[in-house]
């Protein structure tokens, strides 16, 4: 079979790299999982842009990622290649009982709920937050904190009320910069205002939650999109003749709007 070919010549290709070359002899797990995880925002990125071409080789270099932490555990006997497949394989069964057994889901939704209930089980959870991963950029965890909340009900029935709960959270950051007053630059900040500000971003993570959106790559596709308005606005003022630095902020606006039509 091609397939069973072609992942039989990458695994023999890593152990190849492992023995022969002097930077893959080095590595640990410590050294290589930042490259996994560059590698999985690496395929984000070329989902959210709809590169296909660049999508499969992202796929390519994380599969690597995994084929190489998986020689690492046969290395020290722990487990390998195999073990790994058949392990989620065998999880993916019991966590897919409306596909392989007699449970009936019809939708999405409760697919999702089984598939919390079945977690919970199988892995004994103690607590709705256990294992919770505490290294986990900051919108994505606090996505999983809460739908680990949402996976026991305590959560709004709708994208309405998470909106609301937004709101109310803006009106109590503005409160509170109001008591506070300017915060000078590069000091440390007013810690209610702080922490107010961290309520708006929780509750902008829910509602993005609610509507399918996920804010990690929300808000990478918006930064880059703020970017490239920028650099075009600049280019516009360079053309005139004018220093994008130097211009008051009033007129890098009226550029900024220009570059924004330009690029629509």
């Amino acid at each position: 079979m091609p397939l069973a070919d072609a992942l039989l010549e990458l695994q023999e290709l890593t152990e190849r790299l492992r023995r022969d070359c002097p930077w893959d002899r080095e590595q640990t797990e410590r050294t290589i999982v930042p490259h996994t995880v560059g590698e999985a925002y690496e395929v984000a990125e070329a989902v959210e842009r709809g590169d296909d071409d660049k999508l499969a080789d992202e796929l390519g270099d994380l599969l690597f990622q995994v084929y190489f932490l998986s020689l690492l555990l046969a290395e020290r006997g722990e487990a390998d290649l195999e073990r790994v497949a058949r392990g989620i394989h065998a999880k993916l069964v019991a966590r897919h009982p409306h596909v392989f057994g007699d449970v009936e889901a019809r939708t999405a939704a409760r697919v999702r709920e089984n598939w919390e209930q079945i977690k919970r089980e199988q892995e004994r959870r103690e607590g709705i937050f256990h294992d919770v991963p505490g290294n986990l950029p900051g919108l994505i965890y606090a996505r999983k904190v809460q739908r680990r909340a949402a996976a026991v009900g305590f959560e709004y029935p709708d994208p309405a009320g998470a909106l609301a709960d937004l709101d109310d959270e803006l009106r109590e950051l503005k409160e509170a910069l109001a008591a506070a007053g300017d915060t000078a630059p590069e000091t440390e900040p007013d810690r209610e205002v702080a922490g107010e500000v961290g309520d708006v971003l929780f509750a902008a993570v829910n509602v993005a939650r609610h509507l399918n959106v996920d804010p990690e790559l929300a808000l990478r596709t918006v930064s880059d999109r703020f970017m490239t308005r920028v650099e075009r606005a600049e280019e516009l003022a360079a053309a005139e003749g004018r220093s994008w630095p130097e211009l008051p902020l009033e007129d890098q606006d009226r550029y900024y709007d220009r570059a924004k039509e330009a690029l629509r």
